[in-house]
């Protein structure tokens, strides 16, 4: 989508230009998956789908949105701000009062917004969301918010007004995305490092299964419970495990019993997930793009066998993928039921990839298959800068 057709957007519906256009990309994730809230360590990199903001102070005590992708408008007054029954909405307001809780006095402002980050496609639309306003607030009323703290806003937003227990990895990846590189965060330190990752040379593709996150929600929180209630049995024989992240695989299957067996797969994946990123980084660092594919069917399986967040159609386009030529691996991306697989491709070899797999998925759902040939791309910015 042009910035234009924002622009375009906000002056229909307000009558002036807008003083400030902010671009907020979503994020893929290559590994490292529910990983963020267990304090581990995930491997995101923003992607050039994005959100685009056109923004301005209104001189009023009104907030005024509108959504131009779905043609809807929203208001409320800036001192009231409080969750609403406009979901779209709320991903917004709940920035606005993450930022009035950090002593940000944020007044009326106008705000049309809209993009092509796939809704439901696991690249965190919703993220994007917030970290565009966020952003776009923290200019235009000189907060002096750093990048984390915006971050930090973001995820406190979508676990308060949109009800979903997020790590911060989504946020922190359409914040601090870099041009050519993936990047590594320590979720407990909030340390990050950035790997080279030659997208000329191996292309990062998604294939949407067409199947929406109906579950992903709830189990989603459930998960976290059940990782929880893990490290909850491990510390009485461990007390120096905080969280999954200290916990070793050893240490885990040492304790299959005590766990049961439903808590044991769970923690076995996380811990076992915790370790490939950091192999894939090791790999990278190497130029080895073969063995961090083989590190993404594993984890895939970990996340269908162990942590029971697949589907049908995801373990179908992971299975189509891997004989493929060109093909180093894949994996589902995301909270789980649904969204994408990611797929590391050789250049050359992308279009027949896309080609047999639409063909393929197709003929064996009847769904029809959307691609997406991803570019990685810097964090949230001003257009123009």
């Amino acid at each position: 989508m042009p910035a234009s057709a924002v622009v375009a957007t906000f002056q229909a519906h307000f009558g002036y230009a807008p003083a400030l256009l902010v671009r907020a990309p979503g994020r893929v994730n290559i590994i490292g998956e529910h990983t963020d809230y267990n304090q581990g360590f995930v491997l995101p990199a923003a992607v050039d789908k994005q959100m685009l903001f056109a923004v301005s102070l209104n001189q009023e005590n009104t907030i005024r949105l509108v959504a131009h992708d779905l043609n809807e408008t929203f208001s409320i007054a800036a001192d009231e701000v409080r969750r609403s029954d406009t979901a779209w909405a709320n991903y917004i307001l709940g920035v606005v009062a993450q930022l009035q809780e950090r002593g940000v006095a944020v007044p009326g402002f106008d705000c049309a917004f809209g993009g092509n980050v796939p809704i439901g496609s696991g690249m965190s639309s919703s993220a994007a969301v917030e970290c565009g306003i966020g952003y776009a607030l923290n200019e235009l009323l000189n907060a002096g918010l750093d990048k984390m703290e915006l971050a930090r806003a973001g995820q406190l937003a979508e676990h308060t007004y949109a009800g979903v227990m997020c790590g911060i990895m989504d946020q922190f990846a359409s914040l601090f995305g870099k041009d050519g590189h993936v990047v590594r965060l320590d979720c407990r330190s909030l340390e990050y490092e950035y790997f080279p990752f030659d997208t000329q040379a191996c292309r990062v593709v998604l294939c949407n299964s067409g199947i929406k996150h109906a579950l992903a929600d709830s189990e989603y929180n459930k998960r976290r419970q059940e990782c929880e209630r893990g490290v909850a049995i491990l510390q009485q024989y461990h007390p120096e495990i905080q969280s999954l992240r200290d916990a070793s695989p050893l240490q885990v299957k040492a304790h299959h019993d005590a766990l049961g067996d439903l808590t044991y797969r769970r923690c076995l994946y996380v811990v076992e997930e915790n370790q490939r990123v950091e192999a894939a980084c090791r790999h990278l660092l190497a130029g080895e793009l073969p063995q961090v594919g083989q590190l993404l069917y594993a984890s895939h399986a970990g996340l269908r066998d162990n942590y029971e967040v697949s589907s049908q159609e995801l373990d179908l386009l992971v299975e189509l993928a891997r004989p493929r030529p060109g093909v180093y691996g894949a994996r589902m991306m995301g909270g789980g039921f649904g969204g994408c697989t990611i797929n590391l491709v050789q250049a050359e070899h992308v279009a027949d990839f896309v080609a047999y797999m639409s063909q393929a998925y197709e003929a064996q759902t009847g769904i029809k298959l959307e691609t997406y040939e991803t570019s990685i791309v810097d964090g949230v910015s001003t257009v123009g800068n």
